[in-house]
């Protein structure tokens, strides 16, 4: 860990707040370049933009990418709040950041813990991998949002 990744993680954080406040699955991503530029930040829009692809990172990604007018990120990190999905870590080796930072593992659909792509012998790109950091918040603004949407389903009449 540097001393960039809780700050980085912190704007990740507001990212996925802006995600709850809009009813979506609180993630955020920030992609940063090695001179500490943020390139691209997002939150998951899934609902909103009615796609399966908007997750945050997706979204982080492309407007990296217009950024940096390229499709390749070597020297970049990548902060997001919780551990990517498998198309999000299969976007992520093709991008080829330096460093993926998450906050919370998914320990159901995990592209790294439970599917183990960033370390899969057939992927070209093998990213530093850096877990846990604001873990706490991380997990406290999921279970939140997860908390607060089952309440609200029991509330509804049947």
């Amino acid at each position: 860990m540097t001393d960039g990744d809780e700050y980085f993680m912190r704007m990740a954080l507001r990212e996925a707040e802006k995600a709850a406040a809009d009813g979506e699955v609180p993630a955020g991503c920030v992609v940063v370049d090695a001179d500490g530029r943020i390139l691209g930040r997002a939150h998951n829009q899934t609902e909103g933009l009615v796609d399966a692809t908007a997750h945050a990172e997706m979204l982080a990604l492309s407007a990296a990418f217009a950024a940096r007018g390229n499709w390749r990120l070597s020297g970049c990190t990548v902060f997001v709040t919780k551990e990517p999905c498998p198309m999000c870590a299969g976007a992520l080796v093709l991008a080829r950041p330096d460093r993926i930072v998450w906050g919370v593992a998914d320990d159901k659909r995990g592209g790294s813990t439970v599917f183990g792509i960033f370390r899969h012998p057939g992927v070209n790109h093998h990213p530093e991998i850096v877990e846990g950091v604001l873990a706490d918040p991380c997990r406290d603004t999921l279970q939140a949002f997860f908390r607060r949407r089952r309440a609200e389903k029991d509330e509804k009449p049947r």
